[in-house]
């Protein structure tokens, strides 16, 4: 699809400017890894026992190490390469933990990472059909994300998103030992794990939310992580943890952000608590879902795509 630039009612066709090495890519990446990716850069080329990270990073919503690798190249396996990191990470643990500490400014401790939310993100112009269709499993910790660069300094990233798929890794794990040992591990949570122990009643609670949610937006997305479900736009607006008898919220609102007509906030800057912002609010029943997506908008407005 071309793309134009209006220049006082006069289109004129904005062109693609390639990459004309990896290392533009990575440069790029790297200098806005936090405006991107919302993660934090370790280190860049990190080697370690004969293999070469690209780049390093760490995600502090699930304290987890990300992969990033870039390619200019169309020979090279999602499945193969992306599990050869993952592995890499497993088997040298400590390593990891060793290089975070000697370039972040506060230490982690060993007990605070959670290696099962580790994943590989593969940035690319471009990927192939076969490379595309690689990702289609609903629990793989892999990302592919397109990078284009414009003539007119516009720059796309495009996550490339598989169709909904009810297939696990697991299904070809039994052929290939190194996807099996990384699975066994490495675990990319899903709506189902969180709705699992849920009533039928909260089900239907968190449907209905869901779609008022997802309506707010095209950019709106689902993403479901180790102890809530995000619900993300630029960033985090919305995260849900699904209990047996009610559904509890956080809106990503810092106190005093938030205007509450209806009194269904309550102030959690001050306590422990899972998901991002500093207001919680509990639903147990339909009567109270307008009023909570009043208030996630507000959330929306703040958080999202700019």
């Amino acid at each position: 699809m071309p793309i134009f630039v209006d220049s006082n009612g006069r289109l004129n066709k904005v062109t693609e400017v390639p990459f004309a090495l990896e290392k533009e890519m990575q440069k790029l990446v790297e200098d806005n890894l936090q405006v991107v990716f919302r993660l934090e850069k370790v280190k860049s080329e990190f080697p370690l026992n004969g293999l070469r990270i690209d780049t390093l990073a760490f995600d502090p919503e699930v304290n987890a190490f990300v992969i990033i690798e870039y390619k200019r190249d169309k020979n090279f396996s999602v499945i193969d390469q992306g599990f050869a990191y993952l592995s890499l990470m497993l088997n040298n643990k400590a390593d990891f933990i060793l290089e975070y500490n000697e370039n972040a400014k506060s230490p982690l401790k060993k007990d605070q990472l959670d290696w099962s939310q580790s994943r590989v993100v593969f940035v690319a112009p471009t990927f192939t059909n076969y490379q595309q269709q690689a990702i289609n499993f609903k629990d793989l910790p892999i990302e592919l994300w397109e990078l284009t660069r414009y003539n007119n300094h516009l720059i796309l990233f495009n996550q490339l998103r598989s169709p909904d798929s009810s297939e696990s890794i697991k299904k070809i794990s039994k052929e290939n030992a190194l996807v099996q040992k990384v699975s066994d591990e490495v675990k990319v949570y899903t709506e189902e794990d969180h709705l699992i122990s849920a009533s039928e009643p909260v089900e239907a609670l968190y449907q209905e939310i869901k779609s008022a949610l997802l309506a707010f937006g095209d950019d709106v997305q689902v993403k479901p992580k180790k102890v809530y479900i995000a619900f993300t736009a630029s960033s985090n607006f919305v995260d849900i943890t699904i209990q047996k008898k009610q559904l509890k919220c956080w809106l990503n609102l810092k106190v005093g952000e938030l205007k509450d007509p209806f009194g269904l906030a309550k102030d959690v800057s001050n306590i422990g608590h899972y998901g991002n912002g500093d207001y919680e609010i509990n639903i147990d029943r339909g009567d109270l879902i307008n009023d909570f997506v009043a208030l996630a908008k507000q959330a929306y407005l703040r958080n999202g795509s700019l």
